[in-house]
């Protein structure tokens, strides 16, 4: 089963999106970037809610163009939930079929059983999300959309039904569009992620694509990399790079010209910090840095250096065990060591591929 996208393009007064070529297939494609940015257009214009200005939008090979939602095969799920406030959970569930068998199914699926016979405004809002989507699974849908579903819930709720989510979609075999502006939802969820900017979608890719090599600046900023930083080549060893940054060196892999200006990051999670006495960093370019600043995040800690002799802060992602080891005081020597494989350069320019990439082997 595939939802394709080809050249979709809408334009409002102050707003132009795409033109997108996008392919889903038996998968989850988390649409993942800021508020404004296109994301609720993009799954409206797929489950008809409004009509592209030019291009088409198919499911299966049948173009949906013209077609009502209610004839599409998608099946919308809001980010409230939108239930029926006057109808029982059960009764909002059978509104979408009028099998009982079915109704009972996919209660025991997605555990609200004990809420059947209570209305909405007696849910809690994870149980209302689990009634929205036994509702919309009701109508067996060809293709799933999803808009913001994990938004207005609470922490616990939000960690729960991601897990609860996955697995089921796992089992659906069906295109599934999840979109969020929440990247632990996008890289919890997806199997691939795509990552819009003002009507544009940047990049499209595995979450670890996305993550450890960004298509642009925005994408590393957009999905927490604030490890960006401009470099030289000043050698090029073999299928190595040597970039110097003030007096700092890194080494990384790819193939650029010496004395070629590039930009380059490092994911935070990439980075890991050491004592000053701790031994030799042979997995890694080990440097000298001074704490900054440090932040609890409650499941590990962020902590921001300053590099000596660089022009540029590195933030790292630490663990509560390593955090403990560490000389965490503001001025506190430290060293940071750097692997070459997870110094990634940014494209100076390209386009984006968006049809469906299987990733590579291992990965």
């Amino acid at each position: 089963m595939t939802l394709e996208l080809d050249g979709v393009a809408k334009a409002y007064d102050d707003f132009a999106f795409g033109p997108v070529d996008l392919t889903v297939g038996e998968e989850v494609l988390c649409v993942l970037g800021p508020s404004g940015c296109g994301k609720t257009t993009l799954l409206w214009l797929l489950a008809g809610l409004v009509a592209p200005d030019s291009g088409s939008v198919s499911l299966n090979g049948r173009v949906l163009d013209g077609r009502p939602p209610e004839d599409r095969g998608t099946g919308l799920v809001f980010q409230e939930g939108a239930l029926f406030p006057h109808m029982t959970a059960r009764e909002n569930v059978a509104y979408a079929c009028d099998d009982d068998g079915r109704v009972a199914d996919l209660a025991a699926a997605l555990e609200i059983e004990p809420l059947l016979d209570r209305r909405p405004g007696a849910l809690s809002g994870g149980e209302r999300q689990r009634v929205a989507l036994a509702r919309t699974l009701a109508t067996d849908p060809e293709a799933l959309l999803l808009d913001e579903p994990l938004s207005s819930l609470d922490a616990p709720t939000r960690v729960r039904l991601r897990t609860e989510l996955h697995d089921l979609f796992e089992r659906l075999a069906v295109p599934v569009v999840v979109v969020t502006h929440d990247q632990r939802t996008a890289t919890a969820l997806g199997d691939r992620i795509a990552v819009v900017r003002d009507g544009t979608v940047e990049q499209v890719g595995t979450p670890a694509d996305v993550l450890d090599r960004p298509s642009s600046r925005f994408v590393a900023r957009f999905t927490g990399n604030e490890n960006v930083f401009e470099a030289t080549v000043r050698d090029q060893p073999g299928d190595s790079l040597t970039l110097a940054a003030g007096s700092t060196t890194l080494t990384a892999r790819g193939d650029r010209s010496v004395g070629e200006t590039v930009t380059a990051c490092v994911r935070p999670a990439r980075v890991r910090l050491r004592s000053p006495g701790s031994g030799r960093a042979n997995d890694g370019v080990a440097l000298a840095a001074t704490v900054d600043r440090w932040l609890n995040e409650g499941d590990g800690y962020r902590v921001v250096v300053d590099v000596e002799d660089a022009p540029f802060a590195l933030a790292a992602t630490v663990t509560p065990t390593r955090f403990e080891e560490l000389p965490t005081e503001p001025g506190s020597s430290v060293r940071a060591v750097v692997d070459p494989d997870a110094v990634h350069l940014i494209p100076s320019s390209g386009g984006v591929d968006s049809r469906r990439r299987e990733p590579p082997t291992g990965g």
